[in-house]
């Protein structure tokens, strides 16, 4: 999604200049466009057979139904116990845990 993001409109062919190497497969692009699409959250113009995806779902209401999904998957739909992981895995540290509370407490005023 990122890359349709960044790219506004694009090919499988254009997705895949855009990945990272190891390039994956066209066929891998493909299938995962398709499904991308399936479920949603992009669209395609069709240019003579040729597929040309843009998004039709946004970063912002893309990232919470990701997170939505994740938090209700792993984390028993559970915020605190989200934020647990991430301190016990040392992925927060005591700092930025302070820094959240006080984002947390300016929002609720």
């Amino acid at each position: 999604m990122q890359v349709i993001w960044d790219l506004e409109k694009a090919f499988v062919k254009d997705a895949i200049e855009h990945l990272p190497d190891p390039k994956p497969h066209y066929n891998t692009i493909a299938t995962l466009m398709k499904r991308l699409e399936e479920k949603g959250y992009l669209a395609h113009t069709e240019y003579g057979g040729s597929y040309e995806y843009y998004p039709i779902v946004g970063k912002e209401n893309y990232k919470q139904t990701f997170m939505k999904k994740v938090l209700n998957t792993f984390f028993d739909n559970s915020y605190l116990n989200m934020l647990a992981y991430f301190a016990k895995e040392e992925k927060i540290s005591p700092e930025e845990m302070k820094e959240l509370v006080k984002m947390i407490e300016k929002d609720k005023k």
